[in-house]
């Protein structure tokens, strides 16, 4: 007799929400807080200082800088910033949008711009996880099916610790270290950058090449792009990996095996050759 175990998988996805809100609001919402305040005590310091101005041209000066934020243009330098559609960086850009990481601090601002992004990313998403499903094939090529791996651990446990070792050095620890020395940032910085563009999630409050204090070498971006493609493969795998377990999970605890199976038809499931179910989820 088996036991459904969607519904506690449901309410453990909803539990999982809930406890997220309530541990960001408790850690960020204090610190927004601070933050706003000390944004309106810079502004009328601003103000007293410089007496020729009154609030009304402070609040449109602030939104002049919010429209050229908006628009990819950084208010810190000068004129002489490099520009963010040479080929280097809109080859990172075009990398953002068809592995969907979309971090929001570029975006095209013409109308012919904007429609072709819609087409490119129309037939570029599904391209891209073409390309993953089969570089994911090629990671897992290795790899014995996880279902051997629960049922006969040995050599495949050995395999599976090289992959993901060998995997995390390349993609999360060896990378912060690069991005620290190159842009600046700690190494924490460095490390939830990786991870929120590897796992596509992309916020857009950290992202390579932007400073306009820095002087960065032309393919530093574009090879930032490969590296993401390379990470993305090997992250959704490690994702799928560990979401096939979870499910197995749940069903071992809550499916009770069937006790009226033959002992004929046990023979003939154990005697039937395993299909491989590590994929990139599409």
């Amino acid at each position: 007799q088996q036991i459904s175990w969607t519904p506690l998988l449901v309410l453990g996805y909803l539990f999982y929400l809930l406890l997220g809100a309530m541990v960001f609001q408790l850690l960020e919402k204090q610190a927004e807080t601070h933050f706003r305040d000390q944004f309106q005590l810079e502004k009328l310091k601003f103000l007293q200082n410089y007496t020729c101005l009154d609030r009304q041209a402070l609040e449109q000066f602030v939104q002049v800088l919010m429209e050229a934020w908006e628009k990819g243009v950084n208010p810190e330098g000068n004129s002489t910033n490099p520009s963010n559609w040479d080929f280097s960086n809109s080859f990172f850009f075009a990398g953002t949008v068809v592995t969907t990481i979309g971090y929001g601090n570029l975006s095209p601002s013409t109308v012919a711009g904007q429609i072709f992004c819609v087409f490119y990313a129309l037939f570029g998403v599904p391209l891209n996880l073409a390309f993953l499903n089969q570089l994911g094939k090629a990671l897992n090529a290795h790899l014995l099916t996880l279902e051997r791996w629960v049922q006969k651990p040995g050599r495949a446990q050995v395999q599976l610790a090289i992959f993901l070792t060998t995997g995390t050095l390349l993609f999360l620890v060896f990378p912060p270290l690069v991005f620290s020395y190159v842009e600046g940032w700690s190494y924490g910085e460095g490390f939830y950058f990786t991870f929120i563009t590897l796992s596509t999630i992309g916020f857009g409050d950290y992202v390579v090449g932007t400073n306009p204090n820095k002087h960065y070498i032309p393919v530093y971006r574009s090879l930032t792009a490969i590296w993401i493609v390379f990470g993305l493969a090997w992250l959704a795998l490690v994702f799928n990996v560990g979401a096939d377990l979870m499910e197995r999970y749940l069903q071992l605890k809550w499916h009770k095996p069937d006790l009226s199976l033959a002992e004929g038809d046990t023979t003939k499931l154990e005697d039937e050759p395993e299909q491989p179910r590590i994929h990139i989820p599409s």
